[in-house]
């Protein structure tokens, strides 16, 4: 086990320095804390403050995850360029997030007081159901979420150090949970901007360690083809990436990120509209690079190490291989960044789902004598670490194949969200009918199509899920009472 100490000292180092930053930004926020409710909003947004290259970081760290950098590149060792291609699609989603939703959400929540996604539907809608059913969602799919990315993290630190499976997962849940617990938000966009860095220095480094291995891309394209021509095609090995999935994940990754609450979240942090526009391009050029690097990486590491059985062991076994043991260490730490960084995102909303949306408004019914600043510390602690705990446990026994438990819970938050989100801010007679409906029957359409296998023409379940939530939102929203004059001047609805 002595062997291991080179790669185990700079993820050592790594874990620490994050620990660092959590307590600086934890410092930061310390003189912000006059009263409650500024408390809430410095330790869930930040105070608002983030510039454009921290949102960016924030919005595509968050996004990337253990799918992004292991199971995504898992798919394209087994599927070739085909699922590349198709990867592909998710580049302009800081873009569209920051675009779409960017400005009219900032200025808005700004306008409601929101701190959370849940505090703008609760103020565009004005419905308890509404609420409750968007926070339960929430808690549900980001659970789902999270156990993809505790078995992402503990299985690459299993793979890199030789330490077991458990034992990485114990280290990695109580990192995580910690210092999200610490620092708030501030904590996590600041770290997610370190980690962000360290995503493209680590993609980096392992694309050419593969491509010097291979000898050269011209030499990897050979052998891929040697192996089965089809790897070279956009249909990809086994012609498994037919044209309705295509569509699908069009759907999933593409325009159904509007619905994701933990990307729109970032848009209640920024600083000015320069910051916005700035962490449009900055997103974009970034996730599109890191995305494309590391599954490049997957797809032309078949040709190098062809025999791996299983594919979401892929990137940490083609990086413990090619890369000397302090180097791997210290890039390893790439693709536990997007993880550590997704997860962290998700425990905050979390813990805003349950302390502020459910919490401070019906039981503590909005008295910020009832919760002070202390007692929102403690029960976000008490959050993190029960949501923690039912995660850790839930990875215990996992299962394979990370990149389809984070696609379903994607979509699961898109079939709730997307509606409510994406109508809310722009039609003025979106109103809590049709959003309960839509959340509803998006949920239970989802589920009955992924637990039925049931398939529409040849496309997953987002695709149906999404016509059947927009036709009830639409169809609920005009039997319903139409919105007031003044709550459609605070939205800016014409």
């Amino acid at each position: 086990m002595f062997d291991n100490v080179p790669m185990v000292v700079p993820l050592v180092l790594y874990f620490a320095l994050i620990m660092g930053v959590a307590f600086f930004g934890n410092r930061l926020s310390a003189g912000k804390r006059t009263d409650t409710a500024d408390f809430m909003e410095e330790y869930f947004i930040g105070g608002r403050s983030m510039g454009g290259f921290v949102l960016a970081m924030a919005i595509i760290t968050t996004y990337t995850s253990a799918s992004s950098f292991i199971g995504g590149p898992g798919v394209a060792y087994n599927l070739g360029l085909g699922w590349i291609l198709l990867s592909m699609i998710q580049v302009p989603t800081a873009f569209l997030t920051l675009g779409v939703l960017g400005k009219r959400f900032a200025l808005i929540a700004r306008r409601t007081n929101a701190v959370t996604i849940t505090d703008f539907i609760r103020a565009r809608y004005g419905s308890d159901l509404v609420v409750v059913l968007a926070s339960l969602s929430l808690l549900v799919f980001f659970m789902a979420s999270m156990l993809a990315q505790f078995i992402g993290g503990a299985r690459l630190f299993e793979t890199v150090t030789g330490y077991s499976y458990q034992t990485g997962l114990l280290i990695f849940g109580l990192t995580v949970v910690i210092y999200t617990t610490v620092g708030g938000f501030r904590a996590v966009v600041l770290t997610d901007t370190i980690q962000g860095v360290m995503m493209l220095l680590a993609s980096v480094a392992i694309l050419c360690a593969v491509v010097a291995a291979g000898g050269g891309v011209e030499n990897i394209m050979r052998t891929l083809y040697t192996i089965d021509p089809k790897l070279l095609t956009p249909t990809g090995a086994g012609d498994s990436i037919p044209k309705p999935f295509i569509l699908s994940f069009w759907v999933l990754v593409g325009v159904g990120v509007l619905g994701l609450p933990q990307t729109t979240q970032k848009c209640l942090g920024y600083k000015d509209s320069r910051s916005m526009h700035n962490a449009m391009v900055i997103g974009t050029v970034v996730v599109g690079f890191t995305l494309l690097a590391m599954h490049l990486v997957g797809a032309m590491g078949r040709a190098v190490l062809p025999d791996i059985s299983v594919g979401d062991l892929a990137v940490p076994t083609l990086t413990v291989r090619l890369m000397s043991p302090f180097w791997a260490g210290i890039f390893i730490a790439g693709p536990l960044a997007a993880i550590m960084s997704t997860v962290d995102s998700m425990l905050i909303m979390c813990s805003a789902a349950i302390v502020k949306d459910l919490y401070f408004h019906y039981v503590a019914k909005n008295d910020v004598k009832a919760l002070s600043p202390r007692k929102v510390r403690v029960m976000s602690l008490i959050v993190t670490a029960t949501v923690g705990a039912l995660v850790f446990l839930a990875a215990l026994r996992p299962p394979s194949l990370l990149v389809w438990i984070n696609l379903f819970a994607f979509g699961g938050l898109e079939a709730v969200f997307f509606c409510p989100t994406l109508f809310g801010l722009y039609w003025r007679r979106a109103n809590s009918t049709g959003a309960a409906l839509s959340m509803i029957c998006g949920a239970a359409a989802f589920f009955w199509f992924n637990l039925t296998k049931t398939s529409v023409l040849g496309t997953t379940a987002i695709v149906p899920t999404l016509v059947i939530a927009i036709a009830v939102f639409i169809a609920g929203s005009w039997l319903g009472k139409e919105e007031s004059a003044e709550k459609l001047r605070i939205f800016d609805i014409q």
